[in-house]
């Protein structure tokens, strides 16, 4: 064979054989589309008529729209879809639909369209580690995450707003599994963390803050999570998520805790660390997420 055609077959070879992964990091290196929605994400407790406004408001909801429920969290997900028709009957909104989506049970094509056109999808509370056993990472979490990429407001209470984040604090204490609703220590290992729908990442939220003195809970999470922004949403209180920033809305305040130096000691039970931030943020406050 002609030695000059064998060296140019031999550089188409290598150019073919390398062009995927030349390819792959190049497609890593580029940042991730931001969604064009907003997350709206309430601490539980009342939802008050200024914050039902508010989150017609942020999400462009009008009364010839309609509104998705997702009612799984709950332990009686017929009721939880009652009492969000109340709410948002109450803020002239009557046009509310519940999807009850069930763990072996078919997801209709028809339903799946319905959440991606809708405006505004409501999770309600109950229990966050049961909405995901349902949700998965299967159709009904793609088409959540394609509205809120398209610009529809994604809103959960309670449960509802702890499945926002990436990393999700289920409510259980491993080393205490008896529930008490009090998390008196700070210790490693001890608050269990598993995966949410992520549509915030580099962020944990925790619910029902100041009212359930919670604060010993999200300190052992951000020393354990150092990487993490984690932010605790009182009561009637909501934070409004648009990018990578977002504005306290509501009632109460939000604490913020970061660890810039990402600090952490384990000594024998206890769990320590240095230069954490705390902020107490109030209504009307902004914060970004880095």
């Amino acid at each position: 064979m002609n030695c000059k055609l064998l060296v140019t077959i031999t550089l188409v070879f290598t150019i073919i054989i390398h062009l995927p992964a030349a390819f792959s990091q190049k497609m890593a290196g580029q940042p991730k589309t931001p969604a064009r929605g907003h997350l709206f994400i309430i601490g539980g407790g009342e939802k008050t008529a200024a914050l039902m406004q508010e989150l017609l408001k942020v999400s462009g909801t009008g009364q010839g729209d309609y509104v998705i429920i997702l009612p799984m969290s709950g332990e009686d997900p017929d009721s939880s879809v009652i009492f969000a028709r109340e709410d948002f009957a109450s803020a002239g909104i009557t046009k509310v639909i519940g999807f009850n989506f069930t763990l072996s049970g078919p997801v209709a094509q028809s339903k799946l369209d319905s959440i991606v056109k809708a405006k505004l999808i409501f999770i309600t509370g109950g229990d966050q580690t049961r909405f995901m056993k349902i949700v998965g990472k299967g159709p009904i979490y793609k088409a959540v995450h394609e509205a809120y990429a398209k610009g529809s407001t994604i809103a959960g209470t309670s449960a509802g707003a702890a499945v926002m984040s990436k990393k999700m604090i289920t409510g259980n204490a491993l080393k205490y599994p008896e529930y008490t609703g009090r998390y008196p220590t700070i210790e490693p290992g001890n608050i269990e963390i598993t995966e949410g729908l992520g549509l915030v990442e580099n962020m944990i939220v925790d619910q029902h803050f100041i009212k359930r003195q919670r604060l010993n809970r999200l300190i052992a999470v951000q020393l354990e999570n150092p990487e993490e922004v984690c932010v605790g949403i009182d009561e009637s209180t909501a934070i409004v998520v648009t990018g990578n920033k977002f504005k306290v809305a509501g009632e109460n305040q939000v604490i913020v805790l970061h660890n810039p130096g990402k600090s952490k000691k384990v000594q024998a039970k206890l769990l320590g660390g240095r230069g954490i931030t705390l902020d107490v943020l109030l209504p009307g406050e902004t914060y970004e997420i880095k």
